[in-house]
């Protein structure tokens, strides 16, 4: 039988492997490195394998935690914000989360990323759908635009380079939101 604390050790263990190699996709161009990982999380290679046996497997837990982390924050701002300000502080997230697929997209086969991408599309989609119908309802966002409009306008993420990333990405998040008003 396995001890309650033992599992909430495990727990723990896998989100800061996750939170780790979070950080380091964030902070620089390096090839993120299973052994990096371990020592940033504070773990054994042997905790970081069993839990993530391959850096495929571990890059693809960062980007599904990313989407589900995106689309949970949907829900949440909405409760908190009137609908165009939640739809700006989602946005604000997106920047990030669109670094951290940039980072995990390049590091793994394409195959994987193809895969790890047609799945986020339903959830993110759904996201962007809700915050748009609550600005629609309120009369602050533009009637004729949709969840696809809004994805198709974010792919301008995967064109910026990182030497701009900072100068560009939200700047042009706010030109995006402009065009949402209704």
């Amino acid at each position: 039988m396995t001890h309650p604390r033992r599992r909430a050790d495990a727990a723990e263990n896998r989100d800061r492997i996750i939170a780790a190699a979070r950080a380091m996709i964030l902070d620089s161009a390096d090839e993120v490195r299973l052994s990096a990982v371990a020592r940033r999380a504070g773990v054994g290679q042997a905790t970081l394998y069993r839990h993530f046996p391959t850096r495929e497997d571990l890059l693809a837990e960062v980007y599904r935690h990313d989407v589900a982390q995106l689309v949970s924050a949907a829900a949440a701002l909405a409760a908190e914000h009137r609908p165009l300000d939640a739809l700006a502080r989602w946005l604000d997230r997106v920047a990030e989360y669109a670094r951290v697929k940039r980072g995990v997209f390049a590091a793994v086969e394409v195959g994987v990323w193809q895969d790890l991408s047609a799945h986020s599309l339903g959830p993110i989609g759904d996201a962007v759908t809700a915050l748009l119908n609550a600005g629609k309802a309120e009369g602050t966002v533009r009637a004729d635009v949709d969840a696809r409009d809004v994805i198709l306008l974010l792919g301008f993420l995967t064109r910026l380079d990182e030497a701009e990333w900072e100068q560009r990405a939200r700047h042009v998040l706010s030109i995006v939101l402009d065009g949402l008003r209704a």
